[in-house]
């Protein structure tokens, strides 16, 4: 029997952002992270972990502090001696940004060191989150353990939310990711892709053929398009819903991963897949009015309601 709380599996980073001269703002930020931040935002008392591996410095007590102090815990997650967080910069060209990363050695990639743990951090959970780049910084016999903790939690009632968040620079071959990402949806309830990744990776021509094919493995579908709308496929039925334009975005980090947090708390929530695309896409439009990855939480559950 699933429990009420919610679990998203992945990598934190430490995130340099806002540069004005020599001068950066660091944060906390990473795809799967930005969506718990917004599910847990928007999902009133359901507890919240965030499922990694972390290293002893002072930059990963840091961030272990800052996700306490926004209610969200990391369970069993290893404390790895002598492991650091990885780190990424965001240079903008007027909103949109490139990333510069230094992540090799992050602690993040051993979040599947210790199966049992992982297995307990994802037990009695109500949905279980990952990504396409949760898989990607795995080497292969932890991407296996990773997906069987992700089927036994399925098994035992957790729905599971997956993102295939193509990212090519994190893959050795295009051919590596499509086998993953194929095993990933065999074991996934929603399934959240971008139409553009879709393209890139699996040679999509339009969302409905990235629908189509994920539909045969997956019962929901939602396909983000950027500012064209999102294609629904669930219940056997295609709808489309329109985002919102939004004429003077001024940073579009985390729109996406904002966009799956309040999907999956609108149908947490009781709401039909129409409604929760329609709120989801008012949070992402709120959030890219927002500088760095994590929008304010009053922000993110004002553009909720609407």
């Amino acid at each position: 029997m699933a429990g009420n709380g919610v679990a998203s599996i992945g990598e934190c980073m430490l995130e340099l952002s806002g540069q004005t001269g020599p001068n950066w703002r660091m944060g906390f930020a990473g795809d799967t992270f930005n969506t718990l931040w917004a599910l847990h935002a928007l999902s009133g008392d359901r507890p919240a972990t965030y499922v990694s591996a972390f290293g002893d410095d002072p930059f990963s007590q840091g961030q272990i502090a800052f996700f306490a102090e926004n209610g969200i815990g990391i369970g069993s997650s290893p404390i790895i001696q002598g492991a650091r967080p990885g780190l990424y910069a965001i240079t903008l060209t007027g909103a949109e940004r490139s990333f510069t990363y230094w992540r090799g050695d992050a602690a993040a990639r051993q979040l599947a060191s210790d199966p049992a743990a992982l297995s307990k951090n994802l037990e009695n959970q109500s949905l279980v989150y990952f990504s396409g780049i949760t898989l990607a910084i795995l080497d292969d016999a932890a991407r296996a353990a990773l997906l069987a903790a992700v089927a036994k939690a399925r098994a035992a009632g957790s729905t599971v939310a997956f993102d295939p968040n193509y990212r090519p620079r994190l893959w050795p071959r295009r051919e590596d990711a499509r086998a993953a990402i194929v095993e990933a949806l065999a074991v996934t309830d929603i399934a959240l892709p971008t139409f553009p990744d879709e393209q890139m990776l699996f040679d999509d021509k339009a969302p409905q053929a990235t629908a189509d094919r994920i539909g045969r493995l997956v019962g929901e579908t939602v396909v983000k398009n950027g500012e064209a709308p999102a294609l629904i496929a669930a219940n056997g039925t295609l709808r489309e819903v329109a985002a919102i334009h939004v004429a003077t975005p001024v940073d579009t980090t985390g729109a996406g991963d904002s966009f799956n947090g309040s999907y999956l708390a609108a149908r947490l929530a009781g709401h039909d897949p129409l409604e929760a695309t329609r709120r989801a896409h008012r949070v992402a439009a709120a959030v890219v009015q927002v500088r760095g990855a994590l929008a304010p939480f009053e922000i993110l559950r004002a553009a909720f309601e609407g």
